[in-house]
């Protein structure tokens, strides 16, 4: 498997929640150095640092935004894959029963044949029943051509 998207929500939801703790770590460290009620130079010298610094704050919950948005649109993706794998592998198995299941009958019927006609079968059933799959819910299936796939 490619991924398992649960975790990857999860974690997005992670993402989004620090960002929104440091949104307020660096609101309230604003408010707490404006409520000191100290004034001057050292004052306006030390709220200017933590504006300073508080801004970095929510710089980096913007990064932790952007990566929550990013790992959100690779889940929807390895989502889509997984999908399609899951439909490919369906799709090719039930072909691949069905051309199986038709070569297996002309045999049996060509060994009951008393007149010893050779029969063979559909040679799109004989590529069919030769199919070697990939591994299940391998990204290979993504690349399996078959008739009537």
């Amino acid at each position: 498997m490619y991924g398992d998207t649960d975790v990857m929500r999860r974690r997005v939801d992670q993402l989004r929640e620090q960002a929104t703790d440091l949104r307020t770590l660096a609101d309230q460290l604003v408010a707490r150095t404006e409520g000191t009620g100290w004034s001057g130079r050292a004052a306006e010298s030390l709220g200017e640092r933590v504006r300073e610094r508080a801004a970095r704050l929510r710089q980096a919950a913007g990064g932790h935004d952007q990566a929550a948005e990013a790992l959100a649109r690779h889940a929807s993706e390895v989502d889509r894959a997984k999908d399609a794998i899951a439909q490919v592998e369906r799709k090719a198995g039930s072909l691949v029963a069905d051309a199986r299941a038709r070569v297996a009958r002309v045999d049996a019927q060509a060994a009951d044949d008393p007149t010893g006609i050779t029969r063979t079968p559909d040679p799109t059933d004989q590529q069919l029943a030769a199919f070697d799959p990939p591994p299940p819910g391998h990204r290979d299936w993504l690349g399996v051509h078959l008739p009537g796939l």
